[in-house]
């Protein structure tokens, strides 16, 4: 029998909490891989957060 992924990865449904400040570590735009493919988060002048793929 096949394990669902989340199983698999140990994945549970209790959210990491992480500060922006640590993620962006001073800068205005991350990267993030996801399944093979580039994310990116920026924090806008107001403040904001946009995901784009």
């Amino acid at each position: 029998m096949i394990e669902p992924l989340a199983e698999q990865q140990n994945i549970t449904d209790t959210p990491v909490v992480l500060r922006s400040e640590d993620v962006f570590k001073g800068a205005r735009e991350v990267v993030i891989q996801h399944a093979g493919e580039a994310y990116r988060l920026r924090l806008t002048s107001n403040g904001k957060l946009i995901l784009t793929k």
